[in-house]
């Protein structure tokens, strides 16, 4: 059974995410704000995190920084779950460091869908890199591979997103110069990103 560390400020928004995961057949314990989850942190390492952004006084994209910053807790997978737009710059700032962005609210299907598809692909990486490994693949470009699988599917879910929101916010799906200019380069590291998954993946079945 996965166990889940759900991070919210509000205790009612915690109550129905650990009511609908448990519902759901998971593990699953409560920290009531960024400082009290890096606490727990300390002595629990859970399955994954599901941190609201919109918290104080640390919010979550604080809290998630110092979580990948320590050794013992950045590889635990971050699943970003607010009611908080999100804009071009954290998805560029913070892209690489999380594992999914969910918007509240949310279905218990939908957020089961989420978890599952976290920990699904997770699965798949380690299986890929264990016989990546085997084969004699060298170790730089099988952890190369292992983070652009993750970081191409996560953007690529941030740009849907952003393009939902900011479209939905004008009826012409007309947006700022800036704003255009912010999606079209995330589009444009997709793209590099992929070709250079392809890349390594031809590389890994070659060995």
């Amino acid at each position: 059974m996965y166990t889940i560390l759900v991070v919210d400020d509000s205790l009612f928004v915690v109550d129905v995410f650990v009511t609908m995961l448990e519902r759901g057949g998971y593990s699953s314990f409560a920290a009531y704000g960024g400082e009290e989850c890096l606490e727990i942190l300390k002595t629990v390492k859970p399955d994954l995190i599901l941190l609201d952004i919109m918290m104080e006084p640390m919010d979550g994209w604080k809290t998630l920084e110092k979580i990948k910053e320590n050794s013992t807790t950045k590889d635990i997978p971050v699943l970003m779950l607010t009611a908080k737009p999100l804009t071009p710059t954290e998805a560029e700032k913070y892209g690489a460091l999380i594992e999914d962005y969910v918007l509240k609210p949310i279905t218990d299907r939908e957020l089961y869908d989420a978890v599952e598809h976290v920990f699904g692909r997770r699965e798949t990486i380690r299986s890929d890199m264990a016989r990546a490994r085997q084969s004699g693949v060298d170790f730089d470009i099988v952890n190369e591979y292992a983070l652009l699988s993750t970081s191409v599917d996560v953007n690529k879910k941030l740009l849907k997103i952003l393009d939902t929101t900011y479209n939905a916010k004008n009826a012409k799906g007309a947006t700022s110069s800036s704003i255009s200019k912010a999606l079209k380069n995330i589009g444009a590291t997709i793209k590099f990103q992929e070709t250079r998954l392809q890349e390594l993946k031809e590389e890994i079945k070659m060995t």
